[in-house]
């Protein structure tokens, strides 16, 4: 007899984040400066007969080894160099608050640091990991007793994540010998934009189309963050640079037309992806292109494709330096503070400064009443929380279950090593051991908080205290718990506001667009530059929505139809893009364009979503 198939219950998404875990290859470069970073630093401090500073040294090798992502050299100094400038700040504040003050007039400067911290974190990727390490090392300040001075702590932590910074910048990566290796993450990126651009080209008018447009997306945008780092001249210095920042330009119309096809949604032949095969090859090689495949002009995107190619093979040969404000987002201090003043830096930074004063002023209480028994610190329970709260690392349901399940393993491990290795040697080697995991580790939380317990308690235990796993367990269940009951507390205004906000500043920059396109403006730079910020912002929102997607009910409904707005805008910024280059082409939009358009701004409108009137001559 047949039976109906049983329909089982999908895995709750935060419960399925939770076992999820980046893919990729094993980056041995990193895993390399994270061996030679933290554990060097604890045994340069023991061989100084200095201790505790090594100790502090490794701790901000370790918080630097957890930022150090793949990308250039240039960006890595602003992804790693502002943390560990905000987390110096932080130990040297939280020093001194904690030998001057008392119990609740340390607890109310600690929630108030919390505040401005959480705030400062809806600026963006980089604000966040500061906002991170300046709670965690204020913590560690604040909690631990030291017989050093404040200065002298923070100049530890800055050392130690400095030396990383500095192995960051000097050790080549593998395969990056192929001409200058400075530049090796810069003509990674580059190259990979243009195997996106092809993967699109391919994929059009399949299934995978919305998929391949939004890795290109996520291409360009990596490749402006590796091209835009930090520099001491206002242009490029070399040859190299100047030619990398020429074939990321040129690749921009080629984004575009791949585009304009995707929106077309008819299929192309399929030599129209082979021009920008081989201009990623001749990136990644540091070679010339060669020849490019015969024009196929059967259409005004193909056409403009074709002339793209043109145009970048062109570009390669000459290597003149790109349009500068195609390398940078046009973000200044304006756009921190109102990311930070608005509803979701309000919103993030009042739980933030909930968790963090409150599991402050718990950790004192249980210090004052000998819970911990010997140990003499109680900054454990506050900088769980800290990571904890960050919703970068996930869903909070999913953050709460893999910092619990990994300080549980983390804890059981190191109480078995610590019976079987020798002191100190044995901890130093450990130390090194799980520095070079982290880059590895970083791929799932749960991973991360096991490795990165394991390194924290054998830099415990190398400063002096005794074994302090069991007491880590408690202190860490003892913070999901109250992460969790304030990630779920009721707020004045609006929930949702991060991801609201996100969606606003996606709306404005689509609108932009929009109008500087309908404008018939010949300046394309500029375009290229607004289309660039529309896609960007649409990505973080897009972002923020699955994030929120992915929580609990109870908080999940807060975002509920924030996908829908989500892709009206992704249906108009694509609408936008095919109307630029088909008034390239023929100087007018035909009747789909503007029927498009309008369909676009009119589901928008539905949404609640303020929109522009097209002008009357669309």
């Amino acid at each position: 007899m047949n039976r109906s198939p049983v329909n089982r219950p999908a895995v709750p998404l935060w419960l399925a984040h939770a076992f999820r875990a980046q893919r990729g290859p094993v980056p041995w470069s990193a895993v390399c400066r994270g061996a030679l970073a933290a554990g060097p630093a604890l045994l340069a401090g023991m061989l100084a007969g200095r201790t505790a500073l090594g100790v502090l040294a490794a701790i901000g090798a370790m918080l630097a080894g957890m930022n150090d992502r793949p990308g250039s050299r240039r960006a890595s100094v602003r992804r790693l160099g502002v943390p560990a400038l905000a987390g110096a700040v932080g130990l040297l504040a939280g020093t001194y608050a904690g030998q001057g003050l008392t119990a609740v007039p340390l607890t109310l400067a600690l929630t108030g640091l919390g505040l401005v911290a959480g705030g400062v974190s809806a600026v963006g990727p980089v604000a966040s990991a500061a906002g991170t390490q300046l709670l965690v090392a204020a913590a560690i300040g604040a909690g631990t007793p030291a017989a050093e001075p404040g200065w002298q702590r923070a100049l530890a932590f800055l050392a130690g994540a400095g030396w990383l910074l500095a192995l960051r910048i000097v050790l080549p990566t593998p395969g990056s010998l192929t001409g200058d290796f400075r530049f090796d993450g810069e003509r990674k990126a580059v190259a990979d934009v243009y195997d996106a651009i092809a993967g699109l080209v391919e994929a059009v008018g399949g299934s995978r189309t919305t998929a391949a447009r939004a890795a290109l997306t996520a291409a360009l945008d990596h490749a402006q963050d590796a091209l835009a780092g930090p520099r001491l001249r206002r242009y490029a210095g070399s040859a190299a640079e100047r030619r990398l920042h020429a074939q990321f330009a040129a690749a921009l119309p080629l984004a575009e037309a791949a585009t304009a096809l995707h929106w077309a949604g008819e299929p192309v032949p399929a030599r129209a992806a082979q021009g920008p095969r081989r201009l990623a090859a001749a990136v990644r090689n540091n070679a010339g292109p060669g020849p490019l495949p015969a024009p196929h002009r059967s259409a005004p995107a193909l056409r403009a494709l074709d002339d793209a190619l043109l145009r970048a093979a062109d570009a390669f040969d000459r290597g003149d330096g790109a349009h500068r404000g195609l390398l940078g987002r046009r973000r200044g201090v304006r756009h921190a503070l109102r990311a930070a003043l608005g509803a979701g830096g309000r919103e993030y930074g009042v739980r933030v400064a909930l968790c963090f004063g409150a599991s402050a002023a718990i950790a004192q209480a249980l210090h004052h009443a000998r819970w911990y028994g010997q140990h003499a610190h109680w900054y454990w329970l506050p900088a769980t929380a800290v990571f904890l709260v960050k919703p970068d690392l996930g869903p909070l349901a999913s953050r709460v279950l893999c910092r619990a399940a990994g300080t549980v393993l983390g804890a059981v491990v190191f109480a078995g090593l610590a019976v079987l290795l020798p002191r100190p040697a044995g901890l130093v080697v450990l130390v090194v051991v799980c520095g070079a995991l982290i880059p590895i580790a970083i791929r799932n939380f749960a991973a991360l908080t096991a490795v990165a317990t394991v390194l924290v308690l054998a830099l415990i235990m190398a400063g002096g205290e005794p074994q302090a796993s069991v007491s880590r367990i408690g202190e860490t269940l003892l913070a999901c718990v109250l992460v969790l009951l304030v990630g779920h507390l009721p707020m004045p205004g609006r929930h949702g506001g991060g991801v609201r906000d996100r969606l606003a500043a996606a709306g404005g920059a689509a609108h932009a667009y929009l109008l500087h396109v309908l404008g018939a403006s010949g300046d394309r730079p500029e375009r290229w530059a607004l289309r660039r910020e529309a896609y960007r912002t649409l990505a973080e929102a897009r972002s923020a929505i699955a994030l929120s997607a992915a929580e609990l009910p109870a908080l999940a409904r807060h975002t509920e139809g924030t996908d829908a707005v989500a892709e009206a805008l992704e249906r108009l910024v694509d609408t936008t893009t095919a109307c630029a280059v088909h008034l390239d082409d023929t100087g007018r939009l035909t009747p789909r364009h503007v029927h498009r358009l309008r369909e676009a701004l009119a589901e928008l409108e539905q949404q609640g979503v303020p929109v522009v009137r097209l002008p009357a001559a669309a």
